[in-house]
């Protein structure tokens, strides 16, 4: 006779650990706004007008005024801010645009998207972001920017950047997406290129309840264009002076974004203390010898939208936290110039050794400022056990 078993009982036997607590908490983050978010969207939901308008136009002086930059152009998303600033400087078919293997797709898609090349550099294996004594050896008579990613939120080394780029007449569009209210030498990060492009992605440190995004420039001309860009060429309706997109930001988003914007510096400083509060508790621990956190170089502000160490055995170190409920998440697990969309570019594994290294090894842990001590604690007393396992 067959044995029986409970319903569910097999199933139950291989369900993933439940997670202690989540990845990042927007809940509690909203629990403490949530009267002025409301306000904000009863507001635009009296005013019935959703599409740029004011609420649009007041969250760009107030982010431009921030952050200290002429202009401050809203649109749809993170990755059509890259693709607008692109569009805006007239990068397209066979020019090429010098960027990192080591990002989020939208860096090397939005180049794709606008017809151009994008060209890899490796990266710094202390910073993850690009790697400047690499980039004069890429440049080609094609070569028209350079696209740095301010990786998790540490800016880039933009001073080499800048010089090889204003040396050439090139263009610098930074990917801040990750990185607002960074600094880098007191200069806020998406001030110092030509463009700077932002997300308002819900993870993001100023996220929205949806997708969104902010290209800043200093140029006048080039705010005109973007501007004309995201409403499909337009500066009179129904008249279209070039091509353009539809990539317009909505007024709720804006409402939201500006609630939020007021907090930003103190969500920043709360991250930089659960970044502080980590580095303290390995250092006591002594995990530093095979964990790795994250730099925080003099004169780079780091703004944490992620906590990434570096482990030599981190899919078992997952795999471990995991089965203690600790999350975590892997940014990022396989390079731009090894993903399947970008095989026309002909590259191989062994072309960027550096990225593709750190895709292999990099592990980011929770960091949102409403992460408590507690919740720190068990991260930190699980990797210890990790840690005591492994020697």
């Amino acid at each position: 006779m067959k044995s029986q078993t409970a319903p569910g009982a097999a199933t139950k036997a291989t369900e993933a650990p439940r997670l202690a607590f989540d990845f990042l908490d927007l809940k509690t983050q909203f629990s403490t706004i949530r009267e002025d978010v409301m306000a904000a969207v009863t507001r635009v939901m009296e005013s019935q007008h959703f599409i740029l308008g004011p609420e649009v136009s007041q969250l760009e002086a107030e982010i431009a005024a921030k952050l200290g930059v002429k202009h401050a152009v809203g649109c749809a998303s993170g990755t059509d801010a890259l693709m607008l600033s692109l569009m805006a400087a007239e990068i397209g078919p066979a020019d090429e645009v010098i960027t990192t293997p080591f990002s989020f797709i939208a860096t090397a898609g939005s180049i794709a998207q606008v017809g151009a090349k994008s060209v890899f550099v490796d990266i710094d294996p202390e910073s993850y972001n690009i790697d400047p004594a690499l980039i004069e050896a890429a440049i080609t008579p094609k070569t028209r920017a350079i696209m740095p990613v301010h990786l998790f939120g540490l800016p880039a080394d933009m001073q080499p950047i800048l010089k090889i780029a204003r040396d050439r007449g090139i263009a610098v569009i930074e990917d801040a997406a990750q990185a607002i209210g960074s600094r880098y030498h007191d200069q806020n990060i998406g001030t110092i290129g030509d463009f700077g492009a932002f997300s308002f992605f819900p993870s993001k440190n100023l996220g929205g309840a949806g997708d969104g995004g902010v290209i800043t420039t200093n140029h006048d001309k080039m705010a005109e264009r973007l501007r004309m860009l995201r409403v499909h060429g337009s500066k009179k309706k129904y008249y279209h002076d070039i091509l353009g997109t539809n990539s317009r930001l909505d007024a709720l988003q804006a409402a939201i974004l500006r609630v939020k914007l007021r907090h930003l510096d103190a969500w920043a400083a709360g991250r930089q203390g659960r970044a502080d509060r980590y580095r303290k508790l390995f250092q006591e621990r002594g995990l530093t010898s095979s964990i790795k956190p994250p730099i925080a170089p003099a004169g780079f502000h780091h703004v944490y939208n992620q906590f990434t160490l570096r482990s030599s055995s981190r899919d078992e170190l997952q795999q471990h936290l995991r089965h203690d409920g600790i999350p975590t998440e892997i940014y990022y697990p396989l390079c731009l110039h090894l993903q399947t969309a970008f095989a026309y570019l002909k590259h191989s594994v062994g072309d960027f050794p550096v990225a593709e290294k750190a895709s292999k090894e990099v592990l980011s842990l929770p960091v949102y400022p409403e992460l408590t001590d507690d919740q720190q604690d068990l991260v930190i007393r699980a990797i210890a056990r990790f840690h005591d396992k492994k020697s």
